[in-house]
């Protein structure tokens, strides 16, 4: 009931393909047809070869850049790095040394706070 084609209804099938091979042909001439046919693909296939080989060129080519630019962003983390380090030893021993710079350390901490809170608000005037 209801599953498949009932009787009396028509199912539509495509037709069967046709190849259109030359019968009343020579070998030669079917050969001739086949060694043209041959070099068109065997030219299709070298121009997509030239395309990739110059794909991944480009590719190392870009790659190379990159690894440029890592090496140099490493050695610039490095030299931050050693002056971020010596900073801090510096800033630590000042802080240790006794009740005087604990003083002048309070005044720079509150100055740079001044000084970012003044740097933000002129910075958000400027851009409204």
């Amino acid at each position: 009931m209801g599953r498949g084609p009932g009787p009396g209804s028509q199912v539509d099938v495509p037709p069967p393909l046709r190849l259109s091979l030359p019968t009343a042909q020579s070998p030669a001439a079917v050969e001739e047809i086949l060694d043209r046919e041959n070099k068109r693909m065997a030219d299709s296939l070298a121009s997509k070869v030239t395309r990739l080989k110059s794909l991944a060129l480009d590719m190392d080519r870009d790659a190379e850049d990159q690894n440029r630019y890592l090496d140099s962003m490493d050695s610039d983390f490095t030299s931050m790095t050693g002056l971020l380090t010596g900073s801090v030893k510096r800033f630590s021993t000042m802080a240790r040394s006794g009740r005087d710079n604990r003083k002048l350390l309070c005044g720079m901490a509150a100055g740079l706070i001044v000084a970012f809170f003044i740097l933000s608000y002129l910075l958000s005037r400027t851009r409204t």
